[in-house]
C-alpha cells in the first residue's frame, strides 16, 4: 500500500518485479472451487463464466472447445488452461456427445467435486481468479482466450508437482488442507502466466507482453522501481541499451502505449489504489508519484478516470464492498463484484 509516504521513497532499494507489483495491485488471488469426475462418454456446457478461470486435468484427458469458433483443444493429464473467462465452452469426453447443463451438474455435487457419466476416466480440478476492482478488465485484457500449458513441456515440471499436491491436499482433508490448497493454486496460476510469457506462442499486446520482453525489461523495471522518478525516455532507453527511437518503438509494439504513458498509467494504477485503501492526502499523493502539484496529479488522474481523485475516494468509500455475490459453476467459492464508479467532474 502506498499509507505509508516512505514507501515510494524506498522502492529504489529493493528488487522490482514488474509481474508480482501488477498482481498485488490487482489482488489477484487463485481460488479453487471445485472439479468433476467423469467416466464413459459425455460432454458438459459451461456458461460464459464472466471471470478468469484456470483448469488442471489430474487424470484423463478431455476436449476443450470455446465458442469462439477455435478448433478444440485436447486437455490431457497434468495440462492446465487458464481461460480469460469471456466465452462460454464446452468440456467433453467425445464432442459428438449431445452435451448437458454444467450447472445443473454440479448441482448434485459431494465436497465441491461433481461427477457426470459412468465410471472415473476423468478428474479434474477448477478455479477462478478473484481479483479487486478493475482487475478483470485489466488482466482479461492481455489475455487470450485460452492459455494451454501442456504437461510434456519441460517448464511444466513444477506445475506437474503442483497438480500433484493439490490433488493430495484436497483428497486428504488435513488440519491447513483449505490455505494449502489456496497457495498451491496461487502458485500454480503464477507458473501458468510464466510459462505463457515464456512461450514462442503469439502474445496480447500489453503489459503481460511487455513484462516477458528481455529487451525492455531493465526500463520497466526502473519504472516499476521508482515510479515516483521524472524518468526521461533517454535514461530508459540507456537501460534497455537501445537508441530513443529504437526503444520507443519496441516499447510501443509490445506494450500498446509509449514508454512514458506506461509510466502514468501505472502511477495512476498505484494512485487509485491508495485513494481506494490508505489516507495519505492527496498533495502527498502527488508529490510521492512525482508530480510537483497537487493540481498536476489530479488533472492526470482525472485524464484517465474520468473522476478527481477526491471524489474518488469519497465514491469508494461510498460503495466499498461487493454489492453481488456469484457462486462459480464448480463449487462454492464465493467471488465478490464491484459497482463500477461512473465518470464525475
Amino acid at each position: 500500500m502506498l499509507a505509508n509516504p516512505d514507501f515510494l521513497l524506498h522502492r529504489s532499494q529493493m528488487t522490482s518485479d514488474p509481474l508480482s507489483e501488477m498482481l498485488n495491485l490487482l489482488d489477484a488471488r487463485c481460488l479453487v472451487s471445485g472439479g468433476l469426475i467423469a467416466g464413459g462418454a459425455w460432454a458438459l456446457q459451461f456458461p460464459r463464466p464472466n471471470r478468469i478461470k484456470i483448469s488442471a486435468v489430474a487424470k484423463g484427458r478431455c476436449w476443450l472447445l470455446l465458442d469462439n469458433g477455435s478448433e478444440p483443444i485436447l486437455l490431457e493429464a497434468g495440462d492446465v488452461a487458464l481461460l480469460n473467462g469471456r466465452h462460454s465452452f464446452i468440456l467433453a469426453s467425445d464432442l459428438a456427445v449431445a452435451p448437458a447443463d454444467a450447472v445443473s451438474a454440479f448441482k448434485e455435487k459431494v465436497d465441491g467435486m461433481a461427477r457426470h457419466g459412468v465410471g472415473e476416466d476423468f478428474h479434474y480440478l477448477g478455479g477462478h481468479i478473484a481479483l479487486g476492482p478493475q482487475g478483470m478488465e485489466l488482466l482479461s485484457d492481455v489475455l487470450p482466450p485460452i492459455i494451454h500449458v501442456r504437461a510434456a513441456l519441460a517448464e511444466a515440471g513444477v506445475l506437474r508437482w503442483l497438480l500433484d499436491q493439490l490433488v493430495r491436499e484436497m483428497a486428504a482433508k488435513r488440519p491447513g488442507a483449505l490455505l494449502a490448497s489456496t497457495q498451491l493454486a496461487q502458485l500454480m496460476f503464477v507458473q501458468v502466466l510464466r510459462a505463457h510469457i515464456m512461450s514462442s506462442a503469439p502474445m496480447t499486446v500489453g503489459w503481460l507482453r511487455a513484462f516477458g520482453d528481455d529487451r525492455i525489461a531493465p526500463a520497466l523495471r526502473l519504472m516499476h522501481g521508482d515510479p515516483g522518478r521524472s524518468w526521461q525516455l533517454g535514461e530508459l532507453a540507456r537501460a534497455a541499451g537501445m537508441s530513443r527511437t529504437s526503444f520507443a518503438l519496441r516499447f510501443k509494439t509490445v506494450a500498446g502505449v509509449a514508454p512514458l504513458t506506461y509510466l502514468t498509467g501505472w502511477r495512476m494504477r498505484l494512485a487509485e489504489r491508495e485513494l481506494r485503501e490508505g489516507g495519505m492526502p492527496v498533495s502527498a499523493l502527488a508529490l510521492s508519484l512525482g508530480y510537483t502539484s497537487e493540481s498536476a496529479f489530479s488533472n492526470a488522474f482525472k485524464r484517465m478516470t474520468g473522476i478527481a481523485p477526491k471524489r474518488y475516494r469519497a465514491a469508494m468509500a461510498r460503495e466499498a464492498g461487493p454489492i453481488d455475490e456469484v457462486v462459480d459453476v464448480e463449487g462454492q467459492a464465493m467471488t465478490a463484484y464491484y459497482r463500477p464508479l461512473k465518470a464525475a467532474s
